[in-house]
């Protein structure tokens, strides 16, 4: 447990690494976004499908993985549309007033519940090098993560301090998830195939709904070849773990 916690903190302050092209460049930041965001969408892809989608078929019947599948999808999507529907019903003035930074911010902490979930599930797994594979997909991930944060917090004014601890901050729900899905999982051993699948699709769901269309509206040419970059270093560490 405590071995799954420090890996799971580890992925969190992975997040505060994405603030620092921010403390490097300022505003000029911005212009990497695209090809970090498509480096997390392809790495993800792969993690989802090669340590999630597959281990989870070897380990359980696909009916229970389709199940978490469409859980998993369903549940971000739900996320997604409850934090839309929020924002929709601010009024104008109350929107100019909340500063762009809480709004990423929010968006981020819920996100990063699942990523946890998808921690403790590979952790939970008896496959060789899963779980390693799995944390270092999401540790990829949540770099880009920590630039979203940092960004409008450096053009407020906030600190380098704030805005790398606000990036963290982000992701401090991955090791209470991967906690949960681990416990879960151990106490009831036929809910792993279940929880590969739903870690899946929310992870899916997060690159499809948000990650690849916000980085080909900024930039579709480093897009692209981040996306491309992202899945072949997935590629070559699922080879090199065997997963």
């Amino acid at each position: 447990m405590l071995t799954l916690l420090l890996a799971a903190t580890a992925t969190a302050l992975a997040t505060g690494l994405g603030a620092i092209p921010v403390f490097l460049l300022g505003p000029r930041a911005t212009v990497l976004r695209p090809l970090l965001l498509g480096i997390a969408a392809g790495a993800m892809s792969v993690a989802s499908v090669a340590g999630l989608l597959l281990p989870g078929l070897d380990q359980g019947a696909a009916g229970s993985v389709g199940l978490g599948l469409a859980a998993g999808v369903l549940f971000l999507l739900i996320v997604r549309r409850a934090l839309e529907a929020r924002h929709r019903h601010l009024t104008r003035a109350q929107r100019a007033g909340l500063p762009a930074s809480i709004l990423v911010f929010m968006v981020l902490l819920v996100h990063s519940l699942p990523e946890g979930f998808a921690i403790g599930t590979a952790y939970a797994s008896d496959t060789a090098g899963l779980s390693l594979f799995v944390i270092v997909a999401i540790g990829v991930q949540n770099i880009p993560e920590g630039t979203s944060v940092a960004l409008p917090m450096a053009a407020a004014g906030f600190s380098r301090t704030r805005q790398f601890w606000a990036a963290v901050a982000t992701s401090a729900p991955q090791p209470i998830g991967a906690v949960i899905a681990f416990l879960l999982v151990r106490q009831v051993e036929p809910l792993l195939p279940v929880s590969f699948g739903f870690a899946a699709g929310a992870m899916l769901a997060l690159v499809i709904a948000e990650l690849l269309p916000t980085a080909l509206r900024n930039d579709p040419l480093q897009a692209t070849a981040g996306t491309l970059l992202g899945a072949a270093a997935m590629f070559a560490l699922s080879a090199a773990l065997g997963v």
